[in-house]
């Protein structure tokens, strides 16, 4: 029998699910590890909790990143997960905050928001250049993004109040609600509205971090940000309700 020459990957695929997952529990691990460095002194006890929250997003990342097993994932998926890497040294640095080793609002800590919010614009243009555009790498950018901004909710509430909490957790009380009512559980249609105010949302955040911007006027940009947020899925609350009990009809 003749011998047959094996089936290259499709474009864009890299290392194996496990493979990549493992390095980035690695590079989580080591975010923070820096970051304590960064901050030191700390006490231990605060500077072990801050290298192990650094880990916080990672089960995020191996859940989206579960449909591609046992392939490999895409250079998509790849920039994808470096908001989860920063995600990580970032819940490092709230953890210092929250124990009063290192302050919120610093140029270092803005710029790595920044740098980290920068990622959310490579990996799509890479998607489709490649090829390996689909729902899969769709959910595995959403749920990123949504990770980083409850990780960046924290952050910001530490300098502005506890209420900015609500911004990260808007999403995550969303999928709560699709658990009882099935029409939210349904695709939503593209917005542009929605889309504009999702993306808004880190930049909003990230300006209450700068320490070049006004406690109050970080504050007004924040509920602003909140306002917005919750006018867009109030919107899709109602357009999913409306859009079942027509389908009922």
């Amino acid at each position: 029998m003749a011998a047959t020459s094996p089936v290259p990957d499709p474009p864009g695929r890299l290392r194996r699910v496990g493979t990549v997952l493992a390095v980035l529990a690695g590079g989580q691990l080591l975010s923070g590890v820096l970051v304590v460095l960064l901050a030191a002194p700390a006490s231990r006890l605060l500077a072990l909790g801050a290298v192990l929250v650094a880990l916080a997003t990672w089960p995020v990342a191996a859940s989206t990143l579960h449909p591609r097993a046992p392939g490999a994932v895409t250079a998509a998926d790849a920039l994808t997960l470096l908001r989860h890497l920063g995600a990580g040294a970032l819940a490092a640095a709230t953890v210092l905050v929250l124990g009063g080793e290192l302050a919120a609002r610093s140029w270092q800590l803005a710029a790595l928001i920044a740098t980290t919010l920068a990622t959310d614009a490579l990996d799509g243009p890479v998607a489709r250049h490649t090829g390996s555009a689909g729902t899969v790498g769709a959910r595995i950018d959403m749920e990123a993004d949504a990770a980083l901004v409850m990780v960046l909710s924290v952050l910001v509430a530490t300098a502005v109040g506890p209420w900015a909490l609500a911004i990260g957790l808007m999403r995550y009380a969303f999928v709560t609600a699709s658990w009882v009512r099935p029409a939210l559980r349904e695709p939503l249609a593209f917005s542009q509205f929605r889309r504009l105010v999702g993306g808004g949302q880190g930049v909003a955040l990230l300006s209450a971090l700068v320490p070049a911007v006004p406690v109050p006027a970080a504050s007004a940009v924040v509920a602003l940000a909140l306002a917005l947020l919750v006018v867009s899925f109030g919107r899709d609350v109602i357009r999913l309700e409306r859009a079942q009990r027509s389908a009922l009809r």
